[in-house]
């Protein structure tokens, strides 16, 4: 077996050709194909449409529910009295205003179904531009008095789209697990030189909750299996491997054999078998909004924005560590004192534990964690690098480090030792999402790539926190850390925060 055939997480049968008759047409990628749109391809296409229609369902059920709620809550109308005529309205209109306006906000177009990042957009602009509206609304029809009471307006629309969120969170995370099984997928041909196939297979075999499974794939002939994925032709009998296999999408990687002019005669015959053709551009880790496609000379050529993290977007990220961690640190402040009494009382040693560990630009700073360990453990170092070594390479961690004492498991299982590094998001060494903050020594063994970790502030939490912790290897550490320097956004950060409560909660990884 090779080093890509244990890549894929959950068990995968191996994909067996179909047969397809139907009106058949000669073409230029192979001798005929089949015009129809085989029964086994619609029915593996199928998870959208139920998948849309259970977020149609639920959106209208939030809609309803809130706004009944809303009055009640609210005390706009007096339980014992009837509902005035302007309510009423709402009340009715309000499910078809709501899947209206998450419409025009793209929220149910089948290329953004089961991608977070793209529901949660839409969805917070479709209240954004719902709430605009109705304020527009109330207060153009009544000169004397508003449509809707205020207090109405700020508990239905921040309720609307607090449930309509968790519910499109429910729904993905059953696509997802379905996807982990290996259902509602569609059945992928792969394309491409050897390298770039290789690559690419490994990603979808990664990554199943984008829910494209290769079945086969055609490249050179040095390759006979890729992931456990049959070499089933050259990349020019890519039409009819696509057919024998029933397949929904052909993606094409990069580099490819292909030249324009192919790729086009490609999409139009695939395009007659009702097949989606998907192209990778070869950028790694460089997620969509930094991309866009601008026409130039008859050609379609790929722009990719300058990471976002600079200027005003550098500052609106500062000014939300610092209002973020000012809450966290009144709200948790009995917390901390807690955890400080108990480190004291077990061994009489100090509560903190302070390390150098490098900042933005290289920069040393000095870090804040509450002690987890025996008070001479930098002593015992050594003879636990003997005695056995869990690291992944470059990070020294061990899974089961003898100088962590009793309390400071419990507090490395939760986090908890991490909080004291509030003080150094306020401070502004750190910030509250971002890499983790490296060693010295660990920055001493930086190639050229892992340098550019240290573009930004390290963070409290980050994608390595909510992707699993210590249990990941040097290169996933590294390849999540360089997304997120890349990719930036404060929905981004808000995402990760939210993933940290689970992460936190569940303990995965966390040693």
């Amino acid at each position: 077996m090779s080093d890509l055939e244990a890549v894929s997480p959950i068990p995968m049968p191996a994909p067996a050709p179909v047969t397809v008759d139907g009106p058949a047409v000669a073409g230029a990628w192979g001798a005929g194909t089949a015009l129809a749109v085989p029964i086994e391809r619609a029915r593996a296409q199928d998870w959208s449409r139920p998948y849309l229609a259970a977020t149609l369902v639920v959106d209208v059920l939030c809609a309803i529910v809130c706004g009944v709620a809303a009055v009640a809550v609210s005390g706009a109308v007096p339980l014992r009295d009837p509902i005035p005529l302007p309510y009423v309205v709402l009340l009715v209109l309000s499910p078809f205003a709501w899947v209206g306006t998450v419409t025009v906000c793209h929220g149910y177009e089948r290329r953004y179904l089961g991608i977070g990042a793209e529901e949660y957009r839409a969805l917070i602009s479709a209240a954004i531009r719902l709430l605009a509206l109705s304020a527009f609304v109330s207060y153009a029809i009544y000169v004397d008095r508003p449509y809707l009471s205020r207090f109405f307006v700020l508990v239905y629309f921040p309720t609307l789209l607090g449930t309509s969120l968790v519910a499109r969170f429910a729904l993905r995370r059953q696509l997802y697990r379905a996807r982990w099984q290996g259902l509602a997928c569609q059945r992928a041909v792969v394309a491409g030189q050897d390298h770039a196939v290789r690559n690419l297979v490994a990603d979808l075999h990664r990554e199943t909750q984008h829910g494209i499974r290769p079945v086969a794939i055609c490249t050179g002939d040095t390759v006979d299996t890729v992931g456990g994925v049959h070499r089933e032709g050259s990349v020019h009998e890519t039409v009819q491997v696509a057919r024998k296999y029933a397949a929904n999408v052909v993606v094409v990687a990069s580099p490819s054999d292909l030249d324009g002019i192919e790729l086009r005669r490609l999409s139009w015959e695939l395009d007659d078998l009702g097949i989606e053709l998907v192209v990778s551009p070869g950028v790694v880790e460089v997620t969509g909004p930094r991309m866009s496609i601008r026409p130039a000379a008859n050609l379609s050529l790929l722009h990719i924005e300058r990471p976002a993290l600079h200027g005003l977007n550098a500052a609106s990220k500062a000014l939300f560590d610092r209002v973020v961690g000012g809450l966290l640190v009144v709200l948790l402040s009995p917390l901390l004192l807690l955890v400080a009494v108990f480190i004291k009382v077990r061994d009489g040693g100090q509560v903190f534990y302070r390390q150098t560990r490098v900042g933005i630009d290289g920069k040393d700073f000095t870090m804040l964690k509450f002690r987890s360990m025996v008070p001479d453990a930098e002593h015992q170092l050594a003879m636990v690098r003997i005695d056995g070594d869990d690291g992944n390479g470059v990070l020294f961690k061990r899974r089961h480090d003898p100088r962590v004492t009793p309390i400071g498991k419990v507090l490395r299982r939760f986090s908890l030792d991490e909080l004291p590094q509030l003080v150094n998001v306020m401070h502004g060494d750190m910030s509250i999402v971002g890499p983790r903050p490296p060693l010295r020594s660990e920055v001493d063994g930086y190639g050229a790539d892992a340098v550019r970790r240290l573009r930004v502030k390290p963070g409290l939490t980050g994608l390595w926190q909510v992707s699993g912790r210590s249990d990941l290897s040097w290169d996933e550490s590294l390849r999540l850390d360089l997304r997120y320097v890349d990719n930036w956004s404060m929905f981004l950060d808000v995402q990760i925060l939210w993933r940290t409560v689970r992460a936190v909660i569940r303990g995965t990884g966390a040693y």
